[in-house]
């Protein structure tokens, strides 16, 4: 690890447990929603797979999230060494409440090296941050803070639908600018636009719905990262959903840096189904 674990923020601080075992903290009040956020998990297996790797970065994380974690659960998370070379290593991390197996994700980690092709997609046009509305909330990193491009609204199920895509700006100025630590928190930001993304072409069909009478949740996601970065510069999250269809949804996203460079991609798979009747996802 290149920081010192003492100045990592209390969320990405890992508690040794026992050999290749951590105990982390869980963000949120379980009174309002008792589910941990799926960006949570993924920055801290991030944290947890890069102890075991700390002469490496990660190149890739993809990750099952089989059941919902409870905020006001103790949670831990195993590493599992599955390959260390001298370019390559890789790890399985797995999240557990007690013998409650929640996620399960595999992480790559690499050396970089001097680059032999190179190109990327460019980035696309969207309107600058500082003409949009600021927001910080559980679907970014605590403290840092995001703009939807353009204004548009997820969550009102009784606004206007648009495209299946949406642009969103995203930057954390407070969190150390370490390489290791900006990975971690992309990664709790990649998480909770694409399901928005997917239901934005259908009238009546937003965020408000959602835990209430309609059963979301991200199933897999997996994330790539292509250059280094720092969380401090705005970034620009490009999603697109080019599928929704028998309860599920299916999003991806490219990730470009303030001068235009592709930093990172990620896809996901979601569920988004009817909620069975009297039973509530938010207070599990």
């Amino acid at each position: 690890m290149t920081i010192d674990p003492a100045a990592l923020p209390p969320i990405l601080r890992l508690e040794p447990v026992a050999e290749a075992r951590y105990r982390v903290g869980n963000e949120g009040d379980p009174a309002v929603n008792n589910v941990v956020f799926g960006g949570q998990l993924l920055a801290q297996m991030i944290m947890a797979a890069t102890v075991h790797s700390d002469d490496k970065s990660v190149k890739t994380i993809s990750a099952i999230f089989a059941r919902a974690a409870r905020v006001d659960a103790d949670t831990e998370i195993s590493v599992e060494a599955f390959h260390a070379g001298r370019a390559f290593a890789s790890h399985t991390v797995s999240v557990w409440q007690g013998d409650r197996l929640c996620a399960r994700g595999s992480v790559l980690a690499h050396v970089t090296e001097a680059d032999v092709i190179a190109h990327q997609v460019d980035r696309p046009t969207a309107t600058p941050p500082d003409e949009g509305r600021l927001a910080s909330d559980h679907a970014v990193f605590p403290g840092a803070e995001y703009v939807i491009a353009d204004d548009v609204d997820l969550v009102d199920s009784a606004g206007p639908t648009g495209p299946a895509e949406l642009s969103v700006w995203y930057r954390s100025r407070h969190t150390p600018d370490d390489p290791i630590v900006n990975q971690a928190v992309l990664a709790w930001g990649t998480d909770g636009f694409l399901i928005g993304t997917a239901m934005r072409p259908h009238p009546g069909v937003a965020y408000d719905r959602a835990h209430v009478d309609l059963s979301t949740g991200v199933i897999s996601h997996t994330l790539t990262f292509h250059r280094p970065f720092s969380m401090h510069d705005w970034l620009l999250l490009s999603h697109e959903a080019p599928f929704a269809g028998a309860g599920r949804s299916y999003g991806r996203c490219h990730v470009h840096d303030g001068g235009g460079a592709l930093v990172a991609s990620y896809v996901q798979d979601a569920m988004i189904r009817e909620m069975p009747k009297g039973r509530n996802q938010r207070t599990m």
